[in-house]
């Protein structure tokens, strides 16, 4: 991730003071430079797209070519909730126009496109991506072409179901520094691809792992297996969801008790984002993004998972290096 550049210009400096002075004038400036592409414009990637607009990201490039409807704004606070403004217009459009009024020095432009029909050169064009909304097939895809460029490019994929969320970091080889009392360390983490992550052995983590893990993994499963869209399950596909558990925990040679019925059931029985969690989780990306282009802070490495239920934000390290810890 290359984002070295100029300096900050004085109208830059003057608008991102009271930021500059937690984080620094080095880390404003990176932000400024830096370029995100955004995929899946859902309830927590907007309130994503609005912390790192504020914050003063260089350049937000959307994509979302859905038409709005009233489901749309539901939990997307960019959208008008007057059909008369979105009537006919994409997702992506409706948000982009909003979201320039957050900051009008960020450059927020809309693509159009199936993210997995875009090229490897396509992304080179980004520092970071973060993909929502769509198929495991998609998510691998899109984090390989990001592996495949000669830049870093910090790949982040987001799902919130009813109320609960997960975001998982591929940052690649990523050094950054940390400040320990009064001095600066410099760190080094290497973190494994998504499909890396999801390939570990069930029975090799760790016996606390979160259970909300196992649940995303299945119903994930289930909806490439049965061809379905991300998010597009409901109750009526739950005796084939825990039909699917039983399969991967014997398969995996884990107990059933990993993937509570429960669970599953909470996750397909409303499939849309519950409002607050959206603030929560979009709050937790945009502060993940922030320090991945800064280089500042201990990052998340590699999955975080939240559940209103218990109000809980756990983080795991799911990689070789950690497997049975």
């Amino acid at each position: 991730m290359d984002v070295d550049g100029e300096e900050l210009t004085a109208q830059e400096t003057a608008l991102y003071d009271r930021q500059i002075r937690v984080w620094g004038a080095d880390a404003q400036r990176r932000l400024s430079k830096a370029h995100v592409l955004v995929y899946g414009m859902k309830g927590t990637v907007a309130e994503f797209c609005k912390n790192i607009v504020l914050a003063g990201v260089g350049s937000l490039t959307l994509v979302d070519d859905r038409v709005a409807t009233e489901e749309a704004f539901s939990s997307n606070f960019l959208i008008p909730s007057d059909e008369n403004v979105y009537g006919g217009k994409t997702v992506g459009q409706l948000c982009c126009d909003a979201l320039k009024d957050f900051n009008p020095m960020v450059r927020v432009s809309v693509e159009k496109g199936d993210i997995s029909s875009f090229d490897v050169e396509f992304f080179n064009k980004f520092d970071v991506v973060v993909v929502s909304c769509c198929s495991l097939s998609a998510k691998k895809l899109v984090n390989e072409k990001c592996r495949k460029l000669s830049k870093r490019v910090a790949f982040y994929t987001v799902d919130c179901r009813d109320s609960c969320g997960e975001i998982f970091a591929d940052l690649q080889d990523y050094k950054y520094s940390k400040k320990k009392l009064d001095e600066t360390i410099e760190c080094h983490l290497q973190y494994p691809t998504f499909v890396e992550a999801i390939s570990i052995p069930w029975k090799a983590l760790h016996r606390r792992m979160s259970k909300l893990y196992f649940a995303m993994r299945v119903i994930e499963k289930y909806e490439e297996s049965e061809g379905r869209s991300a998010g597009e399950v409901s109750i009526v596909d739950l005796p084939g969801i825990l039909k699917l558990k039983k399969e991967l925990c014997t398969a995996q040679s884990i107990n059933e008790s990993h993937v509570p019925d429960t669970l599953l059931e909470r996750l397909v029985t409303n499939t849309s984002e519950f409002p607050p969690v959206c603030a929560i989780i979009g709050g937790i990306l945009g502060q993940e993004v922030i320090k991945a282009i800064s280089g500042k802070g201990d990052p998340l490495k590699n999955f975080f998972f939240f559940d209103a239920f218990d109000g809980k934000g756990i983080i795991e390290d799911i990689s070789d290096s950690n497997a049975g810890r």
